[in-house]
Protein backbone atom coordinates (compact mmCIF):
# COMPACT_ATOMS: atom_id res chain seq x y z
CA UNK A 1 0.00 0.00 0.00
CA UNK A 2 1.32 3.43 -0.92
CA UNK A 3 0.99 6.07 1.78
CA UNK A 4 0.52 9.68 0.74
CA UNK A 5 1.76 12.65 2.75
CA UNK A 6 -1.82 13.34 3.86
CA UNK A 7 -1.93 9.88 5.48
CA UNK A 8 1.36 10.44 7.29
CA UNK A 9 1.57 11.62 10.88
CA UNK A 10 5.26 12.33 10.33
CA UNK A 11 7.03 12.76 7.00
CA UNK A 12 10.71 13.68 7.13
CA UNK A 13 13.10 13.52 4.23
CA UNK A 14 16.82 14.21 4.32
CA UNK A 15 16.95 15.70 7.83
CA UNK A 16 20.40 16.99 8.64
CA UNK A 17 21.87 18.53 11.76
CA UNK A 18 25.45 19.38 12.71
CA UNK A 19 27.08 21.04 15.67
CA UNK A 20 30.17 22.72 14.31
CA UNK A 21 31.96 20.12 12.21
CA UNK A 22 30.22 17.22 14.01
CA UNK A 23 27.35 15.83 11.92
CA UNK A 24 24.73 14.25 14.20
CA UNK A 25 22.05 13.64 11.53
CA UNK A 26 23.09 12.97 7.99
CA UNK A 27 20.00 12.76 5.80
CA UNK A 28 17.52 10.75 7.88
CA UNK A 29 14.14 9.83 6.35
CA UNK A 30 11.14 8.94 8.52
CA UNK A 31 7.63 8.17 7.32
CA UNK A 32 5.06 7.32 10.00
CA UNK A 33 1.49 6.55 8.92
CA UNK A 34 -1.40 8.04 10.91
CA UNK A 35 -2.68 5.70 13.62
CA UNK A 36 0.55 3.78 14.13
CA UNK A 37 3.09 3.41 16.89
CA UNK A 38 6.64 4.09 15.73
CA UNK A 39 9.83 3.45 17.67
CA UNK A 40 13.10 5.18 16.90
CA UNK A 41 15.86 2.91 18.18
CA UNK A 42 19.61 3.15 18.10
CA UNK A 43 22.77 3.31 20.20
CA UNK A 44 23.82 6.33 22.24
CA UNK A 45 24.82 9.14 19.92
CA UNK A 46 22.75 7.87 16.98
CA UNK A 47 20.67 11.07 16.79
CA UNK A 48 17.39 9.91 18.35
CA UNK A 49 17.02 12.87 20.72
CA UNK A 50 18.13 15.30 18.02
CA UNK A 51 15.53 13.89 15.62
CA UNK A 52 12.73 14.19 18.19
CA UNK A 53 13.91 17.70 19.11
CA UNK A 54 13.68 18.72 15.46
CA UNK A 55 10.28 17.07 14.88
CA UNK A 56 8.88 18.71 18.01
CA UNK A 57 10.21 22.14 16.92
CA UNK A 58 12.63 22.49 19.84
CA UNK A 59 15.58 22.91 17.47
CA UNK A 60 15.79 23.51 13.75
CA UNK A 61 17.26 21.18 11.17
CA UNK A 62 20.18 22.30 9.04
CA UNK A 63 18.70 20.58 6.01
CA UNK A 64 15.88 18.42 4.75
CA UNK A 65 12.13 18.75 4.94
CA UNK A 66 9.59 17.58 7.49
CA UNK A 67 5.87 17.66 8.08
CA UNK A 68 4.24 16.72 11.37
CA UNK A 69 0.45 16.31 11.55
CA UNK A 70 0.34 17.69 8.01
CA UNK A 71 2.14 20.93 8.94
CA UNK A 72 5.53 22.04 7.66
CA UNK A 73 8.01 22.33 10.54
CA UNK A 74 9.54 25.53 9.26
CA UNK A 75 6.56 27.34 7.77
CA UNK A 76 3.98 26.39 10.41
CA UNK A 77 5.83 25.48 13.62
CA UNK A 78 3.00 26.81 15.81
CA UNK A 79 0.49 24.43 14.18
CA UNK A 80 2.93 21.55 14.74
CA UNK A 81 3.20 22.49 18.42
CA UNK A 82 -0.58 22.61 18.73
CA UNK A 83 -0.87 19.09 17.31
CA UNK A 84 1.77 17.32 19.41
CA UNK A 85 2.46 16.27 22.97
CA UNK A 86 6.00 15.65 24.23
CA UNK A 87 7.07 13.61 27.23
CA UNK A 88 10.81 13.80 27.69
CA UNK A 89 13.12 11.20 29.11
CA UNK A 90 13.07 13.11 32.38
CA UNK A 91 9.83 13.89 34.18
CA UNK A 92 8.25 17.34 33.91
CA UNK A 93 6.28 16.73 37.12
CA UNK A 94 6.59 19.47 39.74
CA UNK A 95 7.09 17.66 43.04
CA UNK A 96 6.16 20.71 45.13
CA UNK A 97 2.50 20.60 44.07
CA UNK A 98 -0.05 17.81 43.97
CA UNK A 99 -0.68 15.54 41.01
CA UNK A 100 -4.01 17.27 40.45
CA UNK A 101 -2.36 20.69 40.53
CA UNK A 102 0.21 19.52 37.96
CA UNK A 103 -2.65 18.46 35.70
CA UNK A 104 -4.58 21.71 36.21
CA UNK A 105 -1.41 23.69 35.43
CA UNK A 106 -1.16 21.86 32.10
CA UNK A 107 -4.84 22.61 31.44
CA UNK A 108 -4.12 26.31 32.06
CA UNK A 109 -1.11 26.18 29.73
CA UNK A 110 -3.40 24.73 27.04
CA UNK A 111 -5.88 27.57 27.64
CA UNK A 112 -8.69 25.21 28.65
CA UNK A 113 -11.60 26.77 30.52
CA UNK A 114 -11.69 26.10 34.26
CA UNK A 115 -14.59 23.66 33.78
CA UNK A 116 -12.96 21.83 30.87
CA UNK A 117 -9.61 21.71 32.67
CA UNK A 118 -11.18 20.12 35.74
CA UNK A 119 -13.09 17.65 33.58
CA UNK A 120 -10.01 16.60 31.56
CA UNK A 121 -7.94 16.39 34.75
CA UNK A 122 -10.49 14.14 36.46
CA UNK A 123 -10.77 11.88 33.41
CA UNK A 124 -7.02 11.49 33.01
CA UNK A 125 -6.38 10.93 36.72
CA UNK A 126 -8.97 8.14 36.59
CA UNK A 127 -7.55 6.69 33.38
CA UNK A 128 -4.02 6.56 34.82
CA UNK A 129 -5.16 5.22 38.22
CA UNK A 130 -4.01 8.33 40.09
CA UNK A 131 -7.27 9.44 41.75
CA UNK A 132 -6.22 8.26 45.23
CA UNK A 133 -2.90 10.11 45.03
CA UNK A 134 -4.21 13.21 43.24
CA UNK A 135 -4.30 15.44 46.34
CA UNK A 136 -0.84 14.39 47.55
CA UNK A 137 2.40 16.19 46.64
CA UNK A 138 3.90 14.64 43.52
CA UNK A 139 7.21 14.33 45.39
CA UNK A 140 5.61 11.49 47.38
CA UNK A 141 4.79 9.48 44.24
CA UNK A 142 6.73 6.37 43.27
CA UNK A 143 8.77 6.50 40.06
CA UNK A 144 6.02 4.69 38.15
CA UNK A 145 3.33 7.03 39.46
CA UNK A 146 5.40 10.07 38.43
CA UNK A 147 5.81 8.58 34.95
CA UNK A 148 2.05 7.95 34.65
CA UNK A 149 1.35 11.52 35.82
CA UNK A 150 3.88 12.86 33.30
CA UNK A 151 2.18 10.99 30.45
CA UNK A 152 -1.26 12.09 31.66
CA UNK A 153 -0.01 15.70 31.64
CA UNK A 154 1.09 15.22 28.02
CA UNK A 155 -2.44 14.15 27.09
CA UNK A 156 -4.18 17.20 28.60
CA UNK A 157 -4.08 19.07 25.28
CA UNK A 158 -5.49 16.06 23.36
CA UNK A 159 -2.49 15.86 20.99
CA UNK A 160 -2.79 14.07 17.66
CA UNK A 161 0.84 12.91 17.90
CA UNK A 162 2.76 12.04 21.06
CA UNK A 163 6.52 11.91 21.34
CA UNK A 164 7.61 9.76 24.28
Amino acid sequence: MTTTNQELAIAATGLRKAYGDKSVLDGIDIHVPVGTVFSLLGPNGAGKTTTVSILSTLISADGGRARVAGHDLTADAQAVRAAIGVTGQFSAVDGLITGEENMLLMADLHHLSRREGRQVTAELLERFDLVEAAKKPASTYSGGMKRRLDIAMTLVGDPRIIFL
